[in-house]
């Protein structure tokens, strides 16, 4: 998909889409475009750059250029795009008498491009004389309004159609007009007039009457819409109250377990931890191992030559690995021997290893150690730990976000 493929109207910069370096580029996009054209991408492996435009308007209607360019080949090709659409079904209604016949009128709204209109009589036969008008809305929109005298007393109905000449779709809407209705002497009009004033009324009073039932049942369905809203929100809020609650519950209980249970509780929480932790398997660096230090081929341990000589400032290894999010944990086994002296833990990566007694949290190091066989913390002035047993298989838990280190003894708390 290395390739350029840009759609623009009459000049190369109106874009319609630029699909280049494997995006869509929207910066020389037409503002009118913005959201409504993007690519197919279904057919470009048949070699079809296809645009699909959504929301199709009036003003899409016309001449498109599609430029195709990979590596040093490059095509364009060019297409008009005829935009159409058929509108509201005409309304005919009797206007009133006009010289010596019946003027009737025809309106249409919605249409695209400028529809056509045509007046039938009831055997299919069509009126050529009428007047017809069209107005173009905002949107580019037509409407049309077409006028037609019907002078002959036994036509009865008369149709008006309007027809999209890009679609061949055509709505139409037919009147019957009534003899009487057609100009006579005197009395006629003064009929013609009642008549026409009782059906306006009643045209008038139906549609006041469907408007004010529509109006009900809107109102009543938005009624009901925020009803069951309210009780969709109350229902959702009491769930997650009852679930907060049973969080909460399980919590409590899981503590009163850890702080219940004894000599057990140091060992429980590990156990706890170790479920919100992610495993991190640790290999460890053969290049930051001081010289007295052998580390095995897995990487996975180390152990001190017996030189006679006691540990320096740097008989200590790192591990391969940066942590700098996210919480972890693993674990550490010790084969611990009589005078065995060890230390293990978490520094900063920019710490200086000054010395085995030096290595404190205020130079980036916390650790855990055993010295003379007692266990202590490195802290600036060490701190002795209280334990029935000696450890042999140390959990290290480091919480990053929250700057937090533990360590836990994992075999029997």
């Amino acid at each position: 998909e290395d390739m350029e493929l840009r759609w623009f109207r009459s000049k190369f910069s109106e874009a319609v889409f630029i699909y280049q370096n494997r995006q869509e580029q929207k910066e020389e996009q037409l503002a009118g475009y913005a959201g409504r054209a993007s690519l197919v991408r279904d057919f470009l492996s048949q070699g079809e750059a296809a645009v699909r435009i959504r929301q199709v308007q009036v003003s899409d209607n016309g001449l498109y250029t599609c430029f195709f360019r990979k590596g040093v080949f490059y095509e364009e090709a060019s297409l008009e795009l005829k935009v159409a659409g058929v509108g509201s079904a005409p309304e005919v209604r009797i206007t009133g008498p006009e010289e010596d016949g019946i003027r009737v009128l025809c309106t249409a709204s919605g249409w695209f491009p400028k529809p056509q209109v045509q007046w039938r009589d009831g055997s299919g036969e069509k009126f050529l004389a009428f007047s017809e008008a069209h107005t173009q809305d905002a949107e580019g929109l037509f409407s049309v309004e077409a006028a037609l005298v019907v002078r002959d007393r036994s036509v009865g109905n008369v149709t008006c159609s309007v027809l999209n000449p890009v679609l061949g779709q055509e709505k139409a809407m037919a009147i019957f007009i009534p003899e009487p209705f057609f100009p006579q002497a005197s009395p006629w009009k003064v009929a013609f007039l009642v008549s026409l004033t009782v059906l306006m009324l009643l045209v008038l009073g139906a549609g006041c009457y469907i408007r004010r039932e529509h109006s009900i049942k809107l109102r009543e369905m938005e009624e009901k819409r925020h009803l069951w809203q309210a009780k969709e929100e109350a229902r959702q809020t009491k769930e997650k109250a009852l679930q907060d609650r049973a969080e909460l519950q399980a919590q409590l209980n899981w503590r009163k377990d850890v702080y219940l249970a004894g000599w057990k509780k140091a060992q429980l929480y590990a156990d706890w931890r170790t479920e919100k932790f992610q495993p991190r398997p640790v290999t460890l660096d053969p290049g930051s191992a001081a010289s007295s230090l052998v580390v095995t081929h897995e990487k996975t341990s180390v152990t001190r030559k017996n030189t006679g000589v006691n540990p320096g400032d740097m008989d200590s290894v790192l591990g391969f690995e940066d942590i700098s999010s996210g919480r972890w944990y693993w674990e550490v086994e010790i084969k611990d021997g009589d005078g065995c002296e060890w230390a293990l833990g978490v520094c900063r990566k920019d710490v200086k290893r000054e010395g085995w007694c030096k290595e404190c949290p205020e130079k980036g190091f916390w650790l855990v150690g055993k010295y003379s066989d007692k266990y202590f913390v490195h802290t600036a002035q060490y701190t002795e730990l209280s334990l029935r047993q000696f450890l042999h298989r140390v959990g290290v838990f480091l919480d990053h976000e929250e700057g937090d280190v533990s360590f836990y003894n994992m075999t029997d708390g």
